[in-house]
């Protein structure tokens, strides 16, 4: 068993999405502010893609 914090976070699902799926005028979740294009592409997305979005987009979108 490994004793570092780091294993098991890099286990953790590459997701932003917490089960609150309905879309808002914009046509973005209110959950995870991914759009449907981006929440059906979103299991054939490179890694380095989703994490732009989650760190970079996605932010940018809550409240706008």
């Amino acid at each position: 068993m490994s004793t570092d914090p780091r294993a098991s976070f890099s286990d953790a699902p590459l997701t932003p999405c917490i089960g609150l799926c309905r879309l808002d005028g914009r046509g973005y979740c209110l959950g995870c502010q991914r759009s449907m294009g981006e929440i059906a592409r979103w299991g054939t997305m490179p890694d380095t893609e989703r994490l732009y979005l989650m760190r970079v987009v996605l932010p940018t979108r809550k409240g706008s």
